[in-house]
């Protein structure tokens, strides 16, 4: 298994070096190396599944540790773990990642840096699968910088366009907020235990070595890179700007892996959060669920929606942390990912129809991505239309798909956790208000899309269907979408019992005194939930859909007129609650003054006066010593004067030296007969 771990690691590692230096050089400028090389992971890692459920193990964990270097004082170990969490994120990154490479073949064909954005993509599985496997925080850290920089790379592929460029700067800087909060956090553990691996860090929490308020503070810490990562609320804001890079990079990215990162973190330190800190967590949670969710309503841009309602979905599996349904957090994520990347993947084959329609209309100014600009595109592209409708229905959590498994699960959570705490009825508001309008507000994006009457005729007779490498990963992710691939092997479509839940088990927590709820009590609460949280679930699902029927497909309520009833909500949700311009306004321009009035004084004042200032005096002292002492007194009278006494007394001595052996002679015998004096004297 460990091999097969290191196999899956390195493969998309060794395409991203191929395509950088020989990419260009290959046929089709090596797309094959890099769909190869992640093909070969999704093998890999189906082979892996396949082990793990001929096993039915739930226990099964490998461990591989070595020393990563060792000063003596300081040890620090890296590895590989291999458990039925990591088999199964393994293949959820690989499937998606070869569903979009092969996807990426058709849909980037022609573009100018094609060899280069094939070349990003394979460094960013190799990233996302380093997160997966390693059993470390700080080799999770490196991965998750790695994983940071190839999106930054990925969002700005077309950084010709500056609000691609400011975008991928933008998600870059956001993330970095995050991603400091999480490195004081993994060295608050490490100065506590001295390791970094999973294992010395539970048993050091577990032995008492952290206070439960530096516990407390050390998992926010830790808690603030998912926040990063996975566009919570305060940090939501780089995900719905991401949107400017390419489609396919949007799925991949932000639908399926690099915002999972984060949940996938939670979910691994989930034993290590105090009571405390789960509340903080359930409640950033709940409120980017419903936040998300409400900024979803308004937006016209596909992909803006479906960019908020990724927000909002992630809200929900952080909710499920917090609440200690942390299990079906990571169920949500892995169905998630299936549903959703079948979306961004479906939205990309509508933005590419409608590309291809307003280039034959010479229409460059027409905004493809706008669904005010489509409509009745149903009869035109019907496998892009009949299996985005399936991954809608999943989003919304109807029975018989996925979605509704998970989501359902995370509802029941969330209810029996306000049966305990009643005073935090907020979460099931927040838990079942983002159910409402998930399904309005996508269901919104299907009738706007496809029904209803072309906004423009020429536009419509110039749409086609997207060619077969499009649209067989269409397909293949929609049908994933459906409850049978998770309750296997049960085939009841109301229940989430399958393999997922019995092999993926929770854990109790390690934090001392026992203050957290064990995990079999959380279970059994939301047994007792399940039925209440489906029914509700399920009921509010189909009035949501409902209402969407009745404002968009039948038109019997003008949406226009609830829009100026309720102004000002409108206002506020259309333009996203001003966080970005609160943001600017307040934090951004803030910094930017303060960096010109530093780089004001630094380059006015520090380096015109100051440091010039001593340049001159040095220039001046330099004059003063190179002219006055060292060329007039020291070269001049010292060093030339030493000189021409030299020459001098040298002359004198050439008169001695006249060649003739008979003066040397006298001169020998003088100074004998003055020897021979000066001893009688």
């Amino acid at each position: 298994m460990v091999n097969y771990g290191i196999a899956i690691l390195l493969l998309p590692l060794i395409a991203f070096v191929v395509q950088i230096f020989v990419g260009k050089r290959l046929p089709r400028n090596g797309d094959w190396v890099s769909v190869g090389a992640v093909a070969l992971t999704l093998c890999m890692s189906l082979a892996m599944f396949g082990v793990m459920l001929v096993k039915y193990d739930p226990e099964f964990s490998v461990d591989g540790t070595w020393t990563w270097f060792d000063l003596g004082a300081l040890e620090v170990q890296m590895g590989i773990l291999i458990d039925n969490v990591t088999i199964v994120m393994l293949l959820v990154v690989s499937l998606v990642s070869t569903l979009v490479h092969v996807y990426s073949t058709t849909y980037m064909e022609g573009d100018v840096r094609y060899s280069r954005y094939f070349a990003f993509l394979s460094l960013f599985t190799f990233s996302m699968n380093g997160i997966v496997l390693a059993n470390n925080l700080l080799g999770i850290y490196i991965f998750w910088e790695l994983v940071g920089i190839s999106s930054y790379l990925l969002i700005g592929h077309w950084f010709e366009k500056d609000s691609a460029s400011d975008a991928a700067k933008k998600a870059f800087l956001v993330n970095r907020v995050g991603d400091i909060g999480m490195f004081i956090g993994i060295m608050l553990f490490f100065t506590a235990t001295g390791s970094f691996l999973f294992r010395d860090v539970f048993a050091g929490v577990e032995s008492g070595l952290l206070s439960t308020e530096i516990l407390t503070v050390a998992g926010l810490c830790l808690f603030a890179g998912a926040i990063g990562k996975s566009a919570q609320f305060p940090l939501h804001v780089w995900l719905p700007d991401a949107m400017e890079g390419p489609t396919p990079v949007s799925a991949l990215i932000h639908a399926a892996t690099m915002v999972a990162a984060g949940v996938y973190l939670s979910f691994r330190l989930f034993p290590i959060f105090t009571p405390t800190a789960l509340t903080i967590i359930a409640y950033i949670g709940g409120f980017t669920a419903i936040f998300a969710a409400i900024i979803a309503v308004t937006q016209n841009d596909i992909k803006k929606v479906l960019a908020y309602s990724t927000v909002s979905q992630l809200g929900y599996m952080i909710l499920a942390v917090g609440v200690g349904a942390y299990t079906y957090g990571l169920f949500h994520l892995v169905t998630h990912a299936a549903f959703k990347a079948g979306l961004f993947l479906c939205s990309g084959s509508v933005i590419h129809a409608m590309h291809h329609a307003y280039h034959e209309l010479h229409d460059h100014e027409s905004d493809p991505q706008d669904m005010r600009n489509m409509g009745g595109m149903r009869d035109k592209m019907k496998t892009t239309y009949l299996t985005m409708l399936i991954c809608t229905v999943a989003l919304s959590g109807i029975p018989f798909t996925s979605g509704f498994l998970s989501k359902d699960a995370i509802l029941a959570g969330t209810l029996s956790f306000t049966q305990h705490h009643p005073e935090h009825f907020l979460l099931v508001l927040f838990g079942f208000g983002a159910a409402l309008l998930t399904a309005f507000y996508m269901f919104r994006l299907i009738f706007m899309t496809f029904y209803g009457e072309p906004a423009r005729r020429e536009v419509y007779d110039n749409l086609y269907e997207s060619p077969l490498a499009m649209t067989a990963p269409l397909v293949t992710l929609a049908t994933l979408s459906f409850f049978l691939f998770f309750t296997m092997p049960y085939f009841n479509p109301f229940s989430d019992h399958g393999w997922f839940t019995v092999l993926i088990e929770a854990r109790d927590s390690v934090v001392p005194g026992h203050l957290n709820l064990t995990a079999h009590e959380i279970a059994e609460g939301m047994h007792h939930a399940h039925t209440p949280a489906m029914l509700l679930s399920i009921l509010i699902a189909f009035s949501g859909i409902g209402l969407a029927v009745l404002m968009y497909l039948q038109k019997r309520i003008s949406a226009d007129d609830i829009a100026a009833k309720l102004a000002l909500p409108y206002k506020f949700s259309l333009n996203k609650f001003f966080v970005d311009e609160t943001y600017q306004r307040y934090l951004i321009d803030p910094s930017l003054a303060l960096a010109r009035m530093v780089a004001f004084f630094d380059w006015e004042i520090y380096d015109k006066y100051i440091v010039n200032g001593f340049g001159k005096v040095t220039e001046w002292f330099s004059r003063v010593v190179g002219i006055r002492w060292d060329y007039d007194i020291l070269d001049q009278k010292i060093v030339d004067g030493v000189g021409r006494t030299t020459g001098f007394f040298s002359a004198r001595l050439r008169l001695i030296q006249t060649g003739k052996v008979q003066n040397y002679l006298v001169w020998v015998l003088t100074g004998v007969i003055m020897i021979y004096v000066f001893q009688a004297i």
